[in-house]
Parts: structure tokens; sequence; C-alpha cells
């Protein structure tokens, strides 16, 4: 384990941010997306895995717009309630005002 830390203070910060998402990718978090238009709050998932940014098919080079899978918090209360179900979503890193956070 001190191996492992010596060797992670020698990376850069680039470097170390990618092992985290990696071993956050593998490990995955119970994360909430706040989906905001200007101040205010347009929609809400919860329950998420994990964010996946988008890759070219072939070219593993990353594509502008992130993806996962979480319910849709309807009435933003931050709960699972009946009728909110599991859904797929993506959005652009370009157009949309976005916060990730993990819920505890």
């Amino acid at each position: 384990m001190i191996l492992f830390l010596l060797l992670l203070q020698g990376c850069t910060q680039e470097t170390q941010n990618k092992l985290s998402r990696s071993i956050q990718n593998w490990t995955g978090t119970n994360g909430t997306l706040d989906v905001y238009a200007g101040e205010k709050l347009v929609k809400k998932f919860i329950e998420i895995d994990k964010l996946t940014t988008a890759s070219g098919t072939g070219t593993g080079t990353e594509r502008p717009y992130r993806f996962g899978y979480g319910y849709d918090d309807k009435n933003f209360n931050g709960k699972k309630d009946n009728g909110e179900s599991k859904v797929y979503f993506e959005f652009s890193d370009y157009s949309t005002s976005y916060v990730f956070y993990e819920s505890k």
C-alpha cells in the first residue's frame, strides 16, 4: 500500500484524476444529477451508479456528452417514489448546466 501511495504521488494531477475516475467507474457511486436551465432546477436523476463519458466507436476518442442510468426524480425530493422509474439519460458537455454529486 505504501508503494502504491508513493507511486501515486509521483503522478501528474491529470493521471491521478484518471486513476480516480477509473476506480470510481469500477466501484460505482450513489450519485445525483441536477440539471439546470439558468438558475432553475429542471431535471433530477437519483441513484446513479456512474456517469460515463461517451467515446467514438473504434477510435476511443472522447465524445462531448455523458450518459448513465438513474431514477427520474419527478418531484425533486431526492427519494425514489412510486411512478419514478429507472431511465437512460444523456446530456451534452457543451450546453448543459449540471451538478453531479454523491448522495449519502
